[in-house]
């Protein structure tokens, strides 16, 4: 090859390159741009790409000759466009070359994994709060219906133990707000038509939004089923349109929309939770307040909220947000101040045909005489839970740990015919490993978990749950007895229950 070809080849990168480059002499003078600069410039509505490039281009080209060092990575913002330029001297010469490149779409992306993360983090943290804090309303709730039972207790006691037990009921729901955030909440899931979901609650959001906001509901026909818990399904449409309406104080229109999206391979491309398939939406848009950069990376976060001491919690969109990732969804958020707000829900659609409605429970106590092993790390807790079971007649053993309880079962396996245990333990054993043990020796062993965090936080655990009954903290002496009797019987092997 000779000079003249090697000339032509090296003059063909600039030339040729997709990205912007740029070349600068000593009285900073642009000397040269390709094509492709010209091309973003004129995107841009530039004349030229000195327009789009960092203010202080001219001192950023003397620094760099009279140092003979690069400056890399300086970041301009035109019309939501970000661009990175580095500045590098060309030894020998009085010469800098710029290498520009956009890196909008990266940037966005990195913007929402870092979100993605934190919402992790919280979510983890806000499940574990719930955890701890189910434990103690799952023994307040207890005690409080063990003493309305108490016969011949007085009016006044009484009243008072209802209202305790009035006070933990509203503290568990908050629980299971949190819970719904951090996607820790046990569903119970139904395949239904969306449609159908928001016509049923329709009345209450006529109701919710008020005379000052014009309301429309526009249904897309033939949309696919959703495998959803509907309860849960229920509270993100009306929290969605409180949201609305309290954006929407000096009224406004509001408008829920139902659509089937299939969505390609390049969906995530466009958002990292996005993913290829058949998704059936909800957009909920208002003509209200809107909202700025700075409360849109927050909306989603537990008590955030941009309402006066009192006006709200902050959990509103906490709970759409973990609602939504529990079905294997995601949300997207259009908004800008004084142009109100468009929150876009996908949730996967499927084909398969609906499932029963879960059983209610008998208001009374059920009663037995088997022997049942109770494991429970929290000393007041056990407590609780081997007094209810006495009281309906059971036989009883406990155990604060797994190596505890694997003592107790030595002494005793012959007469226990039930393993009643905590999921989440200390000492290096958690329940599903105790059970696992216990069953090697008696597979015929009847075994309920429970836990204030839900099948969710189990980890590896989940897998046991398979063809055993949960029992979520809190819950009620009477869900305790009932799940119990329904065990043992024989008639909840391959259930799950919640509390």
């Amino acid at each position: 090859m000779n000079a003249e070809e090697r000339t032509q080849r090296l003059a063909a990168f600039p030339m040729t390159n997709p990205n912007p480059v740029l070349e600068f002499a000593s009285d900073c003078t642009m000397t040269y741009c390709n094509e492709a600069g010209r091309r973003l410039a004129a995107s841009l509505g530039a004349e030229s790409p000195a327009f789009i490039m960092p203010d202080n281009v001219e001192a950023i080209i003397l620094e760099c000759l009279l140092t003979g060092e690069s400056n890399l990575n300086l970041q301009t913002t035109t019309q939501n466009r970000t661009m990175s330029w580095s500045f590098i001297p060309v030894p020998g010469s009085r010469l800098v070359h710029c290498y520009g490149s956009d890196i909008t779409e990266r940037l966005n992306l990195e913007a929402q994994l870092r979100h993605s993360v934190k919402m992790e983090a919280v979510g983890q943290l806000a499940a574990g709060v719930a955890h701890d804090f189910n434990n103690i309303l799952t023994i307040i709730q207890g005690h409080a219906e063990l003493l309305t039972q108490t016969p011949g207790l007085g009016s006044t006691c009484e009243h008072s133990a209802r209202q305790i037990s009035s006070a933990a009921e509203r503290a568990s729901q908050l629980i299971n707000r949190l819970l719904m955030f951090s996607r820790k909440q046990v569903m119970q899931q139904r395949h239904v038509n969306l449609n159908e979901i928001i016509e049923h609650i329709s009345p209450v959001l006529h109701g919710l939004v008020g005379e000052h906001v014009a309301f429309e509901f526009h249904a897309a026909p033939d949309l696919p089923a959703l495998s959803v818990d509907i309860g849960m399904m229920e509270q993100v449409v009306v929290n969605l349109v409180i949201n609305a309406r309290d954006a929407m104080r000096r009224g406004g229109r509001l408008v829920l929309t139902t659509s089937r999206q299939v969505l390609a391979a390049e969906a995530s491309g466009v958002n990292p939770e996005g993913r290829p398939g058949q998704f059936v939406c909800l957009t909920v848009a208002d003509t209200g307040c809107g909202m700025n950069a700075e409360t849109l990376s927050h909306m989603f976060e537990p008590f955030f909220t941009t309402k006066e001491t009192g006006q709200g919690t902050g959990l509103g969109l906490a709970t759409v947000y973990g609602i939504i990732k529990q079905h294997h969804g995601w949300v997207l958020v259009e908004s800008r101040v004084g142009q109100g707000s468009t929150f876009t829900i996908f949730l996967p659609g499927v084909a398969e045909p609906s499932k029963p409605p879960p059983e209610e429970i008998p208001s009374a106590m059920s009663l037995g005489h088997e022997t049942i092993l109770v494991v429970e790390d929290e000393p007041a807790l056990r407590e609780l839970v081997v007094n209810i079971l006495a009281l309906c007649g059971y036989n009883i053993y406990q155990a604060g740990s797994g190596p505890e309880a694997l003592k107790v079962w030595g002494q005793h396996k012959e007469e226990i015919e039930l393993l009643l245990t905590d999921m989440v333990m200390p000492q290096g054993m958690s329940g599903g490993q105790l059970a696992e043990r216990l069953q090697a020796e008696d597979p015929g062993l009847k075994v309920i978990y429970t836990s204030g965090y839900s099948p969710g936080m189990a980890g590896k655990d989940i897998a046991l749950l398979e063809g055993f009954n949960f029992l979520a903290k809190p819950y009620s002496p009477r869900r305790l007895a009932h799940l119990v009797r329904e065990c043992l019987d024989g008639k909840r092997d391959g259930a799950r229950s919640s509390g």
